[in-house]
């Protein structure tokens, strides 16, 4: 059981690190130290959700289509490898600066409603909770509960530390070759996972 907790910490944290809209706005909230408590809760509560689904779902239809956790594991393959190739993509063409505005402070409604939207209307959200952390759980029998729930503790912790600890990464990531190493390390992490899927 505490290696399926370890796996689905790791796991969650590996997947979240990835840059992408939600993680950008949640750096920008946190450089911006607006409304940063609540957009981190909205996105921990959410992946708590979603993982939740997946881990549920995912053995479930395992034991009605024996086929689908073989499908699922190899999707999840291809998706990694595809998601590591644009990372370092990314890396290539040298990153990008975040820089928080210099407008006032926007209305919490708004901020929130923002974060819901690139929460749930991204469809790389899904992929990552409840159809790759779902399939990877499945591995973890009888222990997904474990790994579903350090999954969504580390979603939690991710979204804590980017949110509150981005005042401190603020004179780092204004220069883009910090996006740059940023992006090398999430592809190398997205590859190992693939790795470790196909032939774990």
């Amino acid at each position: 059981m505490l290696e399926a907790a370890l796996n689905g910490y790791f796991v969650a944290v590996s997947l979240i690190l990835a840059i992408g809209a939600q993680n950008a706005f949640v750096l920008r909230q946190g450089l911006r130290r607006e409304h940063v408590a609540a957009v981190v809760a909205v996105c921990a509560i959410s992946d708590a959700i979603l993982i939740g689904a997946g881990v549920a779902g995912f053995g479930t239809i395992s034991a009605r289509l024996p086929w689908f956790g073989e499908a699922m594991r190899w999707l999840g393959v291809a998706f990694l490898l595809v998601y590591g190739a644009l990372r370092f993509r990314a890396a290539a063409r040298g990153g990008a600066a975040l820089r928080p505005s210099d407008t006032g402070s926007a209305p919490l409604g708004k901020v929130l409603a923002t974060c819901l939207v690139l929460t749930w209307a991204n469809p790389h959200v899904y992929l990552d909770t409840v159809v790759l952390i779902g399939s990877i759980s499945a591995q973890y029998a009888p222990y997904q509960v474990a790994f579903g729930v350090a999954a969504a503790f580390g979603s939690l912790s991710f979204f804590t530390a980017l949110g509150f600890g981005a005042r401190l990464l603020a004179p780092v990531f204004a220069k883009a070759s910090a996006w740059v190493w940023l992006e090398l390390g999430v592809g190398l992490v997205m590859w190992a996972i693939a790795a470790g899927l196909a032939f774990g």
